[in-house]
């Protein structure tokens, strides 16, 4: 037998009631904000990726779903979505409207990496995008969104952590820093942060290897090492967010994975003990869309992984709306009860009502049975006899009362 492919799963009905409610949630809260939807497709040119998100990270180098299309061009499968919007507010002249241009997305993310719980190599996404703005009111009010969103779903005992990386102005002198004392540790570090050494130094600060952890806790701090308009910017961050109450905490070994950002990187984790699993991550791009093609342009925002909110709404026992299903079975005897069962079901559909039809020729109790195992509330009964009379049985499943009424009054009935 055929099995989903390792690290991919499937989403069955009994689950979509949590992706409805999340994406609910997330479009409502989207819409207070003044975000507009977009979406971009599921692969881009594999360019974008590589100079975008940085041919130096985890991402680039090991995980992402890269292959030559029939043309021979070489196409790769989204590994994260922020690139994809700033190709898209490049290539439609967003640029050119008033800023920032506010945008949220949902999408599938195609990651190559060890599958773990709430996140799989092909996950989902909601996230937000504000490009064009550079103030640090704006930083804040991208991870008050984050917040909310997260509230409006009656999760709790999360933990906001932030920092400042800086800017291409501070950053390399830190960058060397940094370099230096890893180097006079090598000894000290596990394979990987060797490796990623001569490469891409701030990944080591985000190191889970039980051998790196003294040495890392150690390691210069960014926040030490900022420019003078950085340092005031992420002061102003920490002023916004005291205003805001949103209790943070300053977290100096937090740098995100992607090449692209500068300045703030915040990400929002669940309070249980030993938890690493982020459930939003994000964080200021102020180079990006330079490096993209465009002009010097800001632009900071989020993710968040639906699978990983999925996981904490069932540990927090969250009840959720269910998605509403027919209430109404129609059941029939009688080739001509058919035909009239088959109208009637539609006549009732285009008044808005869920229907549930007998599709087969079995007995009454049969088809009462199983409108009792959907968990249906009414059946309608046509019999010869009720389509020669031009009306129909109306039964309550839980009582098993009955009346007699005409087809024409089903809908105020029902209703």
């Amino acid at each position: 037998m055929y099995s989903a492919p390792r690290g991919t799963t499937d989403i069955l009905p009994e689950e979509q009631a949590y992706w409805r409610y999340i994406e609910q949630k997330a479009a409502h809260i989207c819409q207070l904000y003044g975000y507009e939807r977009i979406d971009a497709p599921v692969f881009e040119d594999t360019r974008l990726f590589t100079r975008g998100v940085g041919e130096g990270t985890d991402i680039v180098e090991k995980e992402m779903y890269t292959f030559d299309d029939r043309g021979g061009n070489s196409i790769t499968l989204k590994p994260e979505s922020t690139a994809s919007v700033c190709r898209a507010y490049l290539e439609h002249g967003f640029q050119n409207l008033p800023q920032p241009v506010k945008l949220y997305y949902f999408s599938p993310i195609f990651r190559y990496e060890r599958p773990q719980a709430g996140r799989f190599r092909q996950h989902h996404q909601f996230g937000c995008e504000a490009i064009g703005e550079a103030d640090a009111f704006l930083d804040a009010e991208v991870i008050d969104m984050a917040w909310q969103f997260l509230t409006s779903l009656d999760l709790q005992k999360f933990l906001l952590f932030i920092n400042s990386i800086g800017c291409p102005r501070c950053r390399p002198k830190y960058l060397e820093v940094l370099t230096a004392y890893f180097a006079s540790h090598i000894g000290e570090l596990c394979p990987d942060c060797k490796t990623r050494l001569g490469r891409n130094v701030l990944r080591l600060l985000d190191c889970k290897q039980p051998a790196c952890q003294k040495v890392v806790n150690q390691a210069p701090k960014s926040i030490g090492h900022l420019c003078l308009p950085c340092a005031k910017h992420f002061e102003q961050l920490k002023s916004y967010l005291r205003v805001l109450e949103i209790p943070f905490e300053v977290n100096q070994r937090l740098v995100r994975g992607l090449d692209y950002y500068t300045r703030t990187v915040f990400e929002i984790q669940p309070e249980e003990e030993k938890s690493q699993s982020t459930i939003v991550g994000g964080g200021r791009y102020d180079g990006l869309i330079e490096t993209l093609g465009g002009k010097p342009t800001p632009g900071i925002g989020f993710a968040a992984g639906i699978e990983r909110i999925v996981l904490n709404l069932e540990r927090q026992n969250i009840v959720i709306p269910q998605i509403p299903v027919p209430q109404v079975f129609v059941a029939c005897l009688g080739e001509s009860a058919r035909n009239e069962a088959m109208k009637l079901a539609a006549a009732l559909r285009c008044d808005g009502i869920g229907v549930i039809s007998a599709t087969s020729a079995k007995s009454l109790k049969a088809q009462l049975r199983q409108a009792n195992n959907l968990k249906i509330s009414r059946a309608v009964i046509i019999g010869d006899e009720e389509v020669k009379s031009g009306t129909v049985i109306l039964r309550d499943m839980t009582t098993s009362h009955q009346s007699v009424v005409k087809p024409a009054e089903l809908p105020e009935f029902l209703k």
